[in-house]
């Protein structure tokens, strides 16, 4: 029973730093960021979430601030193009 909790505070805790970490999505340019690039992602299946948890991730280890998804589609499989911010 200890090991299951201390498994769970060690999800929660990886969970939170994560998201402190994360770039932030936007719907359009902020004001006064500079644009650093593109990021690209894929998934295996058609659930959007996982795909801006994967561009989300890239852009914050290409050490962006904020993201915009500019294109994305598919069927079964998803693709998406994020434009990244400094």
């Amino acid at each position: 029973m200890k090991n299951l909790t201390k498994v769970f505070a060690v999800i929660a805790l990886t969970s939170a730093s994560f998201a402190t970490l994360a770039a932030t999505e936007v719907n359009m340019a902020p004001a006064g960021a500079q644009s650093i690039g593109t990021v690209s992602a894929a998934t295996n299946g058609n659930d959007i979430s996982t795909l801006q948890g994967k561009l989300a991730a890239k852009a914050a280890q290409e050490g962006a601030s904020s993201y915009r998804i500019v294109a994305a589609g598919g069927d079964n499989h998803l693709y998406g193009t994020a434009e990244i911010y400094k």
